[in-house]
């Protein structure tokens, strides 16, 4: 793993990984990760009323 391309240290000095990181590992961990590639955890968008798929 190299610093700044798969992971960083946020201002608490916490470890983050980066989406790059999460792609070469291939599989989503569904832990909401902050740049998870497969978007797990995000709030879904809300349709407008009338509109469906």
């Amino acid at each position: 793993m190299e610093e700044g391309v798969d992971y960083y240290f946020n201002e608490e000095g916490l470890m983050v990984f980066t989406r790059e990181y999460h792609l070469k590992r291939g599989y989503c961990c569904k832990n909401k990760c902050k740049h998870c590639p497969w978007g797990f955890g995000r709030a879904k968008l809300k349709q407008k009323p009338g509109k469906d798929k």
